[in-house]
């Protein structure tokens, strides 16, 4: 996931001798990656979440809670979100055959939308 967050046009990577940094531009606000993982019965569930509207996904976190995460798991979201929340992308990954393969392409959201996501972590 990290070529396509390089990729997406209203992110900028800044490299420094010790540290590389992802910065949304238009609040220059600093990305920050998360890792997240499930068991099976909640990775499905992250899945269905992903696959509805944003409104109604932020509803339903609301209603019923975010998913609970493991140690290590079966399902793999990473998840990056800017500091001011007006920012986040994330991919969602399903181990099989030894490897993380991927369930969603990468996604990007701004604004409102992206603060709905905030709510996973």
């Amino acid at each position: 996931m990290a070529a396509a967050i390089s990729a997406y046009n209203n992110i900028e990577i800044k490299k420094s001798l010790f540290s590389t940094k992802a910065i949304y531009t238009p609040t220059q606000s600093a990305v920050k990656v998360n890792v997240l993982e499930y068991v099976p019965a909640e990775g499905e569930r992250i899945e269905r979440l992903l696959n509805m509207p944003v409104s109604k996904m932020g509803d339903e976190l609301d209603q019923k809670g975010k998913p609970k995460t493991v140690g290590m798991g079966h399902y793999r979201l990473e998840l990056c979100l800017s500091a001011d929340q007006q920012f986040c992308a994330l991919q969602l990954f399903r181990f099989t055959d030894f490897q993380n393969q991927p369930v969603t392409e990468p996604r990007f959201y701004e604004g409102s939308e992206a603060a709905t996501f905030a709510k996973l972590l």
